[in-house]
């Protein structure tokens, strides 16, 4: 679950989003799954080297059998069999076909949460997977989720961040499990990397690749300070119900996109409340 929430006047891509090679090491598999929710699909990114014998699949969407095969062929095609599946965070349109496509190729599912996982095996902020000689470095980012991760290709500096941050749009804090005070942290953690030139480009869960992290991160930062100044002042006038706040602040926001902000008013709520 995505619940993006797409700015006033944003401008969409000219180009269209498809599936296809966005860098050297990683390969994107669209999902066929677009909604006001999820943009234009979940992406299935495809990490490892041709010939090297190994596929790591992040995030491999919806338990749609005609994508999972597209996943399984990919891998194939370039002689690198998919050899364990990585989820960035557990809600369903990143999760759902995990477990067939486990059953399809062999391979384990990793996760934070246990419930989501196949295998003995989690995952843990710092530790390196290996595809053939290349290296990801998993990046603990809790606060969309508890369980929200970021995975790191070392040697080219591409960051696949799943919901923690979108192509487009803003991502929901998805309260009660997703809190702000780790999200905002989060943030403040990728833009250090962005900052020491690790990141150089963002590979999103849903949305186009972004070539701009540093100002990417700022501008989430900077709308999220701005989002809490404003439920903080409706607080103020005494507009306290989540639902109120979201007909204020959110007001420029698709209807849709209501329950979204729903969630993430009521995790700005519980961090102004931490506040006193």
């Amino acid at each position: 679950m995505t619940g993006r929430i797409l700015p006033a006047g944003e401008a969409r891509d000219s180009e269209p989003w498809a599936s296809g090679s966005k860098t050297a090491a990683a390969t994107l598999v669209l999902a066929p799954n677009p909604s006001a929710w999820t943009l234009d699909g979940t992406n299935t990114w495809l990490v490892g080297s041709p010939g090297s014998g190994q596929t790591i699949v992040i995030d491999p969407g919806p338990a749609d059998l005609a994508h999972l095969e597209s996943i399984v062929a990919q891998g194939l095609a370039v002689d690198s069999p998919v050899t364990v599946i990585v989820l960035t965070h557990g809600h369903a349109d990143h999760s759902a076909g995990a477990r067939l496509l486990a059953d399809m190729t062999g391979a384990q599912v990793r996760a934070v949460d246990p419930e989501h996982r196949l295998g003995s095996e989690g995952l843990v902020g710092g530790e390196v997977l290996t595809a053939g000689s290349l290296e990801v470095r998993v990046v603990a980012t809790p606060g969309h989720t508890s369980d929200s991760v970021c995975l790191l290709i070392e040697s080219e500096g591409s960051l696949i961040t799943g919901d923690t941050v979108l192509g487009r749009g803003t991502t929901v804090v998805a309260w009660p499990d997703g809190e702000l005070g780790p999200y905002l942290e989060s943030l403040r953690n990728l833009r250090e990397l962005a900052g020491e030139n690790r990141v150089r480009r963002i590979l999103p869960g849903h949305g186009p690749l972004l070539l701009n992290p540093g100002q990417v991160l700022d501008g989430y930062l900077e709308h999220r300070r701005v989002r809490l100044d404003e439920v903080r002042s409706a607080v103020s006038r005494g507009i306290t119900e989540p639902l109120a706040i979201v007909a204020e602040v959110y007001a420029a926001t698709p209807k849709a996109l209501w329950p979204a902000a729903e969630m993430s008013v009521q995790a700005q709520l519980a961090y102004l409340a931490l506040e006193g």
